[in-house]
């Protein structure tokens, strides 16, 4: 199911440039720019708080925004960008990118894994493998999906899942054509199988892509 679509606010930032930019830092605010859409390009300025709590939330590059500026039409964005202070780790600066819902765009969507504590693999002492965390897929701008489920139900040790066994959401398909490995059910330490080989080879067929 597709997200809701959550508010981004933010204001109309008067003047362009590093000294702007310093100056709306100064004031309690992260500068950013709206750039797409076959119009001029705009400075806004986002209360750090704010932005603050939505990074930590997580997904924040991957979610479709609605931006809203007082005084102005509300638009879909998607963050492009947020650079960070190098040593705090804080934003300083991000970019937004308009979007009609119907556009076509790639993003990193997260892997969840369900059953870990029933998987006979696990159970029997392997290791859950995890070779992409996310993945990247071309998605609709209105259907963007929170994350790619992985059924861990019946997975035994060996067993190598590869993104087409699995379910992908509506609307959406991977960025590479190749069938790429997601994860793997690992021998415990020691142990050796054909099927545990197989697993490791792909593994690190995915590891060089």
């Amino acid at each position: 199911m597709a997200k809701e679509i959550p508010d981004l606010v933010a204001q109309a930032r008067a003047g362009t440039g590093k000294g702007a930019a310093r100056a709306a830092r100064r004031a309690g605010m992260v500068p950013g720019v709206v750039y797409g859409g076959d119009v001029e390009p705009q400075a806004i300025q986002i209360p750090f708080n704010e932005l603050l709590k939505k990074l930590k939330a997580g997904q924040f590059k991957s979610t479709l925004w609605n931006l809203k500026v007082e005084g102005q039409e509300d638009v879909r964005v998607i963050c492009r960008d947020v650079q960070r202070d190098v040593v705090k780790d804080l934003p300083t600066h991000l970019d937004l990118m308009r979007l009609r819902r119907t556009s076509k765009i790639n993003l990193f969507i997260p892997v969840e894994f369900l059953n870990e504590d029933t998987c006979p693999g696990i159970k029997k002492g392997g290791m859950l493998t995890v070779v992409r965390p996310e993945v990247e897929l071309v998605v609709t701008a209105g259907d963007i999906p929170e994350k790619i489920v992985v059924d861990l139900a019946d997975k035994a040790i060996g067993d190598v899942i590869t993104i087409s066994s699995i379910d992908l959401p509506g609307g959406s398909k991977p960025t590479i054509d190749r069938d790429f490995v997601v994860a793997n059910i690992a021998a415990p330490g020691g142990l050796s199988s054909s099927d545990d080989e197989d697993g490791e080879e792909a593994e690190a067929e995915a590891a060089e892509a």
